[in-house]
This record gives C-alpha cells, structure tokens and sequence, in this order.
C-alpha cells in the first residue's frame, strides 16, 4: 500500500466559540497577535478535538487518574477504541519486575490546527446582567462581560492515512479503517459547538484540500479575506506548485458566502461542499481496498 495523507482546510463562520481565563467579572476569548498589528481569536485544537471526538460517538474511552494524572487507562487499545486510534494516547508504566517504567505513546494519526480567526478582533464587549432571576427576589443585578467576536476562521486536519488501525501488533481490517476516517470526514462535515447557552454551527463554507502522496498540509495558513472577498491568487500558487496537488485537489464551497463568489467557482473550479466530502470518503475507501 502507496502511504498517502490526507489533508483539508476548513473555512467556518462562527461566533465566540472558546473562552481563556476571565479577569475580575469579563470573561476573555482566546486571541493571539500578529505582526500586522492586529489581534485574532482562535479556537484551541483541543476544543476542535473534544467536539470532534463528543459528535462521532467516540468519548468512550477508558481513563484513569492512577499515575497522579488523568490519561487513558492501560487496557484501552486501538482494536476497541477510534479516539485513540485517531488522535493517540500516552500511558505511563509503573516500574515492576522485568519492566523500568516509562511510557507507552502512540503520536496522533490524525492532527488538528487551531482555527485562527480570518477576520480582526475588534476589542467588542457583550454587557450582561441576571436581572431576570434578581427580580424574581428583589435581588441587586449581578453584572458581567464578555468578549464577542463574529468571523470566518480555519483550521486544517491532516490524517496519515497509513497510520490508522496500525499499533504494533494490532493491524484492524480495512474496511473498519476506512469506517473511521469516514466518520472523522462526516462529522467536520457537519461540525457545531455547544458554548454559552448558544450553538454554533461550524459546518464547512469551503473547503480545499484532497488525499495526497505527500503528508504536507498544503492550504494550512493558506487562506485569507480581504473585504470579504477570498484571496484566490494564493491557494491557486499552491495548488500548481507541483503536480501532487495539481491533480488532487478538491475545492468545496456553499455558494455566496463571499463577495467574490463567481470567481471563486470559476478559477477554483469549486463545486459543492457535499460533492467534496463523498469523494473523499470514496477515495479513502479506495485507498484500503
């Protein structure tokens, strides 16, 4: 079997989906900044995976606190579990007869970037009381705040194909290999996030990307807005940058969500994210066999 990855980039729209740490009564986003002088919120890795994880049906998987930290029970393996399988484990061994300890890893297989906002954080603050409970007691107001920020985000997911269902000696069917990447495939597909009483709907508005005989996220950090308008210039450099991704990119996108929505179907030759999503899943079910 030829080892190939498959990587995509997500583009979503969103708001406020993962809070840091709070100072006194305002409760902050996770941002980061750039050189460009402006602020990004982002949501972490671990809140895509834990969402990721929840939506698959694949929380399941044993976990322990007897080692002094939380990690997966010692009993758990890939045979069983997907979570694992897909996004790895450590184990750590206490020192017995015959064995010096340590710890048993298994890197991830399948690997997420946070998603970065594409669009500036403008310091807007939502302001909050719970008047309606207070009045219910004549009680004083409690007041807080919280930031807020509505924009476009990305991430990427990159899957060594090869990798998955392979443990030392564990090596599952093919056909429960590719059920698990098809399922990881399906639920980005229709991604949300349950954050302060509100949903978010972080299903795909485009997304590029495809099963390569390179590992390398292509369109990671690829994608930018300018006044809503998606730099198209950029992801079609990478995608002529040599023939690997000239012949196996798919672009997906849900029609008018950005200003320079013709341009988008005409150059990328985009079709619809569902179209996308059933040929990968094809391909990666041609790709066990």
């Amino acid at each position: 079997m030829n080892k190939k990855g498959l990587t995509l980039t997500i583009v979503f729209e969103a708001e406020s989906a993962n809070y840091g740490e709070g100072m006194g009564n305002i409760t902050m986003l996770k941002k980061m900044s750039r050189s460009d002088g402006n602020v990004y919120s982002y949501i972490s890795r671990q809140a895509l995976r834990y969402n990721i994880v929840q939506q698959s049906g694949w929380d399941d998987t044993p976990v322990n606190g007897d080692k002094g930290t939380v990690q997966f029970d010692p009993s758990a393996t890939i045979l069983d579990y997907p979570e694992i399988d897909l996004f790895g484990y450590m184990k750590t061994r206490s020192k017995s007869e015959g064995d010096t300890g340590g710890a048993d890893i298994r890197s991830a297989a399948a690997r997420l970037s946070n998603a970065i906002s594409l669009e500036p954080f403008r310091s807007d603050l939502d302001f909050m009381t719970n008047m309606g409970l207070a009045k219910r007691a004549d009680l004083q107001n409690g007041i807080m705040q919280s930031e807020i920020h509505h924009s476009y985000y990305s991430y990427t997911v990159s899957i060594d194909l090869d990798r998955i269902g392979e443990d030392g000696k564990i090596s599952l069917p093919p056909e429960e290999k590719a059920k698990r990447v098809c399922t990881l495939l399906e639920t980005i597909q229709f991604l949300f996030r349950d954050i302060k009483g509100r949903r978010e709907n972080m299903a795909p508005v485009f997304v590029i990307g495809g099963v390569f005989d390179r590992k390398t996220p292509y369109f990671e950090g690829r994608c930018t807005l300018s006044k809503n308008a998606l730099n198209i210039s950029r992801l079609k450099e990478v995608i002529e940058s040599c023939n690997d991704s000239k012949e196996n990119t798919y672009v997906g996108y849900l029609d008018n969500s950005f200003s320079n929505n013709e341009e988008i179907i005409e150059e990328l030759k985009a079709e619809s994210i569902s179209a996308v999503f059933s040929k990968l899943q094809d391909k990666v079910r041609s790709y066990y066999g």
